[in-house]
Protein backbone atom coordinates (compact mmCIF):
# COMPACT_ATOMS: atom_id res chain seq x y z
CA UNK A 1 0.00 0.00 0.00
CA UNK A 2 1.24 3.50 -0.81
CA UNK A 3 2.13 5.59 2.23
CA UNK A 4 -0.28 8.43 2.97
CA UNK A 5 0.83 11.90 2.00
CA UNK A 6 1.49 14.33 4.87
CA UNK A 7 -0.26 17.69 4.30
CA UNK A 8 1.04 20.91 5.88
CA UNK A 9 -0.41 24.41 6.06
CA UNK A 10 1.67 27.60 5.99
CA UNK A 11 2.69 27.54 9.67
CA UNK A 12 3.52 23.84 9.58
CA UNK A 13 5.51 24.28 6.37
CA UNK A 14 7.55 27.09 7.94
CA UNK A 15 8.32 24.86 10.93
CA UNK A 16 9.70 22.21 8.55
CA UNK A 17 12.06 24.74 6.93
CA UNK A 18 14.34 26.16 9.64
CA UNK A 19 16.85 28.46 8.02
CA UNK A 20 19.91 26.87 9.64
CA UNK A 21 19.07 23.60 7.89
CA UNK A 22 17.58 25.06 4.74
CA UNK A 23 20.65 27.17 3.91
CA UNK A 24 22.82 24.04 3.95
CA UNK A 25 20.35 22.24 1.71
CA UNK A 26 20.43 25.15 -0.74
CA UNK A 27 24.23 24.84 -0.85
CA UNK A 28 23.90 21.12 -1.55
CA UNK A 29 21.34 21.76 -4.28
CA UNK A 30 23.53 24.44 -5.90
CA UNK A 31 26.32 21.91 -6.21
CA UNK A 32 23.99 19.16 -7.45
CA UNK A 33 22.35 21.45 -10.01
CA UNK A 34 25.73 22.58 -11.36
CA UNK A 35 26.86 18.96 -11.64
CA UNK A 36 23.70 17.92 -13.51
CA UNK A 37 22.37 15.87 -10.59
CA UNK A 38 19.16 17.91 -10.42
CA UNK A 39 16.85 18.33 -13.39
CA UNK A 40 15.08 21.69 -13.15
CA UNK A 41 13.55 22.83 -16.46
CA UNK A 42 12.37 26.37 -17.04
CA UNK A 43 9.06 27.12 -15.39
CA UNK A 44 5.91 26.84 -17.45
CA UNK A 45 3.58 29.83 -17.39
CA UNK A 46 -0.12 29.33 -18.25
CA UNK A 47 -2.57 32.27 -18.18
CA UNK A 48 -6.01 32.13 -16.63
CA UNK A 49 -8.91 33.67 -18.53
CA UNK A 50 -9.61 36.10 -15.65
CA UNK A 51 -6.08 37.52 -15.78
CA UNK A 52 -4.25 35.32 -13.30
CA UNK A 53 -1.29 33.07 -14.05
CA UNK A 54 -0.46 29.46 -13.20
CA UNK A 55 3.23 28.65 -12.73
CA UNK A 56 4.47 25.08 -12.91
CA UNK A 57 8.00 24.30 -11.62
CA UNK A 58 9.17 20.67 -11.38
CA UNK A 59 12.57 19.37 -10.31
CA UNK A 60 13.95 15.86 -9.81
CA UNK A 61 17.01 14.25 -8.26
CA UNK A 62 17.98 10.69 -7.34
CA UNK A 63 16.46 11.01 -3.86
CA UNK A 64 13.32 13.09 -4.39
CA UNK A 65 11.18 14.95 -6.89
CA UNK A 66 9.18 18.12 -6.31
CA UNK A 67 6.49 19.94 -8.24
CA UNK A 68 5.52 23.46 -7.28
CA UNK A 69 2.21 24.65 -8.70
CA UNK A 70 1.45 28.28 -7.91
CA UNK A 71 -1.34 30.63 -8.97
CA UNK A 72 -0.68 34.39 -9.09
CA UNK A 73 -3.93 36.37 -9.18
CA UNK A 74 -3.40 40.13 -8.64
CA UNK A 75 -7.15 40.81 -8.71
CA UNK A 76 -7.52 38.83 -5.48
CA UNK A 77 -6.17 41.83 -3.60
CA UNK A 78 -9.48 43.65 -4.18
CA UNK A 79 -11.37 40.62 -2.86
CA UNK A 80 -9.40 40.35 0.36
CA UNK A 81 -7.80 37.12 -0.83
CA UNK A 82 -4.10 36.18 -1.16
CA UNK A 83 -2.62 37.07 -4.54
CA UNK A 84 -0.30 34.03 -4.48
CA UNK A 85 -1.62 30.56 -3.75
CA UNK A 86 -0.32 27.10 -4.41
CA UNK A 87 1.44 23.99 -3.18
CA UNK A 88 4.63 21.99 -3.42
CA UNK A 89 4.33 18.22 -3.75
CA UNK A 90 7.34 16.18 -2.61
CA UNK A 91 7.83 12.66 -4.01
CA UNK A 92 10.15 9.75 -3.36
CA UNK A 93 12.85 9.77 -6.03
CA UNK A 94 12.99 5.99 -6.46
CA UNK A 95 9.29 5.11 -6.45
CA UNK A 96 7.54 8.37 -7.30
CA UNK A 97 5.29 7.93 -4.27
CA UNK A 98 4.01 11.19 -2.73
CA UNK A 99 5.56 12.06 0.64
CA UNK A 100 4.61 15.63 1.54
CA UNK A 101 2.33 18.44 0.45
CA UNK A 102 3.69 21.85 1.49
CA UNK A 103 2.29 25.38 1.30
CA UNK A 104 3.65 26.89 -1.94
CA UNK A 105 4.00 30.58 -0.98
CA UNK A 106 5.73 29.63 2.27
CA UNK A 107 8.21 27.39 0.47
CA UNK A 108 8.95 30.17 -2.02
CA UNK A 109 9.44 32.85 0.63
CA UNK A 110 11.70 30.75 2.84
CA UNK A 111 13.84 29.12 0.15
CA UNK A 112 14.34 32.53 -1.49
CA UNK A 113 15.52 34.02 1.80
CA UNK A 114 17.72 30.97 2.35
CA UNK A 115 19.38 31.54 -1.04
CA UNK A 116 20.12 35.11 0.05
CA UNK A 117 21.53 33.91 3.37
CA UNK A 118 23.81 31.48 1.52
CA UNK A 119 25.01 34.33 -0.71
CA UNK A 120 25.66 36.38 2.42
CA UNK A 121 27.62 33.54 3.99
CA UNK A 122 29.65 33.09 0.80
CA UNK A 123 30.17 36.66 -0.45
CA UNK A 124 29.43 38.91 2.51
CA UNK A 125 31.46 40.33 5.37
CA UNK A 126 33.06 38.02 7.92
CA UNK A 127 31.22 39.82 10.72
CA UNK A 128 27.88 41.34 9.72
CA UNK A 129 27.23 44.67 11.48
CA UNK A 130 24.09 46.20 9.97
CA UNK A 131 21.52 45.09 7.39
CA UNK A 132 19.02 47.18 5.47
CA UNK A 133 16.00 45.69 3.71
CA UNK A 134 14.16 47.71 1.05
CA UNK A 135 10.66 46.28 0.75
CA UNK A 136 8.00 45.60 3.36
CA UNK A 137 6.13 42.77 1.65
CA UNK A 138 6.26 39.00 2.08
CA UNK A 139 9.85 38.61 0.89
CA UNK A 140 11.09 41.55 2.93
CA UNK A 141 9.59 39.96 6.02
CA UNK A 142 10.95 36.52 5.13
CA UNK A 143 14.47 37.92 4.80
CA UNK A 144 14.24 39.72 8.14
CA UNK A 145 12.95 36.49 9.70
CA UNK A 146 15.98 34.66 8.29
CA UNK A 147 18.35 37.33 9.63
CA UNK A 148 16.70 37.07 13.05
CA UNK A 149 17.27 33.30 13.16
CA UNK A 150 20.83 33.38 11.87
CA UNK A 151 22.04 36.72 13.29
CA UNK A 152 19.97 37.32 16.45
CA UNK A 153 20.10 40.88 17.73
CA UNK A 154 21.43 42.27 14.43
CA UNK A 155 20.57 45.94 13.76
CA UNK A 156 18.24 45.95 10.75
CA UNK A 157 16.73 48.93 8.95
CA UNK A 158 13.47 48.61 7.00
CA UNK A 159 12.70 50.93 4.09
CA UNK A 160 9.26 51.00 2.49
CA UNK A 161 7.45 52.93 -0.19
CA UNK A 162 6.92 55.60 2.48
CA UNK A 163 8.46 56.28 5.88
CA UNK A 164 5.06 55.79 7.49
CA UNK A 165 4.73 52.34 5.95
CA UNK A 166 8.25 51.42 7.06
CA UNK A 167 7.50 52.53 10.61
CA UNK A 168 4.32 50.48 10.74
CA UNK A 169 6.19 47.46 9.39
CA UNK A 170 8.99 47.83 11.94
CA UNK A 171 6.55 48.24 14.82
CA UNK A 172 4.67 45.10 13.79
CA UNK A 173 7.79 42.92 13.56
CA UNK A 174 10.17 44.05 16.31
CA UNK A 175 9.36 40.81 18.14
CA UNK A 176 11.31 38.78 15.58
CA UNK A 177 14.62 39.09 17.39
CA UNK A 178 16.52 41.79 15.49
CA UNK A 179 16.93 45.47 16.37
CA UNK A 180 14.46 46.62 13.73
CA UNK A 181 14.11 50.30 12.87
CA UNK A 182 12.55 52.27 10.00
CA UNK A 183 14.22 54.81 7.72
CA UNK A 184 13.72 56.56 4.41
CA UNK A 185 17.29 56.05 3.14
CA UNK A 186 20.07 53.49 3.49
CA UNK A 187 22.15 54.12 6.64
CA UNK A 188 25.88 54.60 5.88
CA UNK A 189 26.87 51.77 8.25
CA UNK A 190 24.92 49.20 6.21
CA UNK A 191 27.16 46.34 5.10
CA UNK A 192 24.31 44.20 3.76
CA UNK A 193 21.58 45.65 1.56
CA UNK A 194 18.68 43.46 0.45
CA UNK A 195 16.15 44.72 -2.08
CA UNK A 196 12.80 42.93 -2.05
CA UNK A 197 10.55 45.02 -4.28
CA UNK A 198 8.88 44.74 -7.67
CA UNK A 199 10.06 48.17 -8.77
CA UNK A 200 10.23 49.05 -12.45
CA UNK A 201 13.11 51.46 -11.81
CA UNK A 202 16.15 51.14 -9.54
CA UNK A 203 15.59 51.74 -5.83
CA UNK A 204 19.36 51.76 -5.24
CA UNK A 205 22.04 53.19 -7.52
CA UNK A 206 25.02 54.34 -5.48
CA UNK A 207 28.74 53.88 -6.13
CA UNK A 208 29.88 50.35 -5.30
CA UNK A 209 31.49 49.90 -1.87
CA UNK A 210 33.98 47.28 -0.74
CA UNK A 211 32.19 46.97 2.58
CA UNK A 212 28.63 46.54 1.29
CA UNK A 213 27.13 43.38 -0.23
CA UNK A 214 24.02 43.95 -2.35
CA UNK A 215 21.44 41.16 -2.65
CA UNK A 216 18.67 41.88 -5.15
CA UNK A 217 15.80 39.39 -5.29
CA UNK A 218 12.58 41.28 -5.95
CA UNK A 219 12.74 42.20 -9.65
CA UNK A 220 11.98 38.96 -11.49
CA UNK A 221 11.13 40.19 -15.01
CA UNK A 222 13.16 41.92 -17.75
CA UNK A 223 11.07 45.09 -17.33
CA UNK A 224 11.79 45.35 -13.58
CA UNK A 225 15.01 46.61 -11.99
CA UNK A 226 15.99 47.31 -8.39
CA UNK A 227 19.74 47.99 -8.74
CA UNK A 228 21.08 50.67 -11.08
CA UNK A 229 23.94 50.60 -13.57
CA UNK A 230 26.24 52.74 -11.39
CA UNK A 231 26.28 50.12 -8.64
CA UNK A 232 26.53 47.22 -11.07
CA UNK A 233 29.38 48.68 -13.12
CA UNK A 234 31.69 48.77 -10.11
CA UNK A 235 30.79 45.39 -8.62
CA UNK A 236 31.54 41.71 -9.05
CA UNK A 237 28.28 40.19 -10.29
CA UNK A 238 26.69 36.90 -9.27
CA UNK A 239 23.34 35.18 -9.82
CA UNK A 240 21.65 32.16 -8.29
CA UNK A 241 20.88 30.56 -11.68
CA UNK A 242 22.64 31.72 -14.86
CA UNK A 243 20.12 30.25 -17.30
CA UNK A 244 17.15 31.90 -15.61
CA UNK A 245 18.94 35.19 -15.00
CA UNK A 246 19.74 35.69 -18.67
CA UNK A 247 15.99 35.94 -19.31
CA UNK A 248 14.64 37.37 -16.06
CA UNK A 249 17.27 39.51 -14.29
CA UNK A 250 15.97 42.92 -15.33
CA UNK A 251 18.65 44.76 -13.32
CA UNK A 252 21.45 43.10 -15.29
CA UNK A 253 19.63 43.08 -18.63
CA UNK A 254 18.77 46.78 -18.53
CA UNK A 255 22.34 47.66 -17.52
CA UNK A 256 23.72 45.62 -20.43
CA UNK A 257 26.12 43.61 -18.27
CA UNK A 258 28.68 41.29 -19.86
CA UNK A 259 27.32 37.85 -19.00
CA UNK A 260 30.76 36.34 -19.41
CA UNK A 261 31.74 38.20 -16.25
CA UNK A 262 28.74 37.02 -14.18
CA UNK A 263 29.37 34.17 -11.77
CA UNK A 264 26.87 31.65 -10.42
CA UNK A 265 26.17 30.81 -6.80
CA UNK A 266 27.71 27.39 -7.38
CA UNK A 267 30.89 29.00 -8.69
CA UNK A 268 31.09 31.29 -5.66
CA UNK A 269 30.71 28.31 -3.37
CA UNK A 270 33.64 26.56 -5.09
CA UNK A 271 35.98 29.48 -4.41
CA UNK A 272 38.29 28.76 -1.49
CA UNK A 273 38.08 32.28 -0.04
CA UNK A 274 35.69 35.22 -0.17
CA UNK A 275 36.31 37.14 -3.41
CA UNK A 276 36.53 40.55 -1.72
CA UNK A 277 35.58 43.90 -3.21
CA UNK A 278 32.09 45.18 -4.05
CA UNK A 279 29.63 42.45 -4.98
CA UNK A 280 26.03 42.20 -6.17
CA UNK A 281 24.10 38.94 -5.97
CA UNK A 282 20.96 38.68 -8.09
CA UNK A 283 18.36 35.99 -7.34
CA UNK A 284 15.65 35.04 -9.84
CA UNK A 285 14.64 31.65 -8.43
CA UNK A 286 15.01 28.08 -9.60
CA UNK A 287 13.06 24.87 -9.02
CA UNK A 288 16.26 23.35 -7.61
CA UNK A 289 15.73 25.56 -4.55
CA UNK A 290 12.24 24.10 -4.10
CA UNK A 291 13.82 20.65 -4.24
CA UNK A 292 16.22 21.77 -1.49
CA UNK A 293 13.20 22.78 0.57
CA UNK A 294 11.68 19.35 0.02
CA UNK A 295 14.89 17.71 1.23
CA UNK A 296 14.91 19.98 4.26
CA UNK A 297 11.32 19.12 5.17
CA UNK A 298 12.06 15.41 4.94
CA UNK A 299 15.03 15.83 7.29
CA UNK A 300 12.88 17.12 10.12
CA UNK A 301 12.06 14.80 13.06
CA UNK A 302 9.23 12.36 12.43
CA UNK A 303 6.92 13.95 14.98
CA UNK A 304 6.93 17.18 12.95
CA UNK A 305 5.57 15.30 9.96
CA UNK A 306 2.50 14.04 11.73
Amino acid sequence: MSPSISVHDAAQTAALLPFRVLVDEIARAAHDHAEGLIEAPARQVVPYAMGGTMLSMPATAADIGVHKLVNVVPANRDKGLPTILGMVAVYDGATGQPRLLLDGPTVTARRTAAVSMLALRTLGPEALRHATVIGTGVEGLSHITALAELYPGLPVTAIGSSLEKARSFAAAHRHLGVALQAASSVPPETDLLITATTSAKPVYDEPARDDRLIIAMGAYRPDLAEIGALTLSGSRLYVDDLDGARHEAGDYLQAGVDWASVGSLAQALREKSRPGGPAVFKSVGCAAWDLAAGRCALRMPGDQLE
